[in-house]
């Protein structure tokens, strides 16, 4: 199914969301026991931010940051791209490619309802990305 939805890979999800004054190392050590790379940062149930290893790592261990002291919102990514459930999956893929990112929240009217990540990326969409990707950088050679 290649035109499959988001709504198909985050059906059976459940969104896991923080506070964005919950600390650096709570929120890790949600992430270790849901088994997950990022978390979503939620206030008044409106998306405002994610947290993901990757922040943990360069905002916060490479900065020195003590992780016991340091929110959420201090160190994670604000505002980030979201995706509505109806779009394509490869679409997610294409944004995230072209973002430098792994994790996209999923959401309807600014409410998470998912997260899609590059481990998503299976079967006959990871086939029609690398399809896309490579005639976009064809035509940008072309282009010049």
């Amino acid at each position: 199914m290649p035109n499959r939805p988001v709504r198909d890979i985050i059906r059976n999800q459940e969104p896991i969301t923080v506070g964005p004054e919950m600390t650096v190392r709570q929120a890790a050590r949600l992430m270790r026991e849901k088994r997950v790379g990022s978390v979503l940062v939620v206030e008044k149930g409106q998306l405002t931010g994610i947290f993901t290893e990757r922040d943990a790592l360069n905002r916060v261990l490479a900065a020195a940051l003590d992780p016991d002291r340091t929110v959420i919102s201090e160190v994670m990514t604000k505002s980030p791209q979201t995706i509505s459930p109806n779009r394509p999956v490869v679409h997610a893929l294409h944004m995230m490619h072209d973002g430098g990112f792994r994790h996209m929240p999923v959401v309807d009217g600014g409410r998470p309802l998912g997260m899609v990540s590059i481990r998503d990326a299976m079967g006959l969409e990871l086939v029609r990305f690398e399809e896309e990707d490579a005639q976009k950088e064809a035509i940008a050679e072309i282009i010049g």
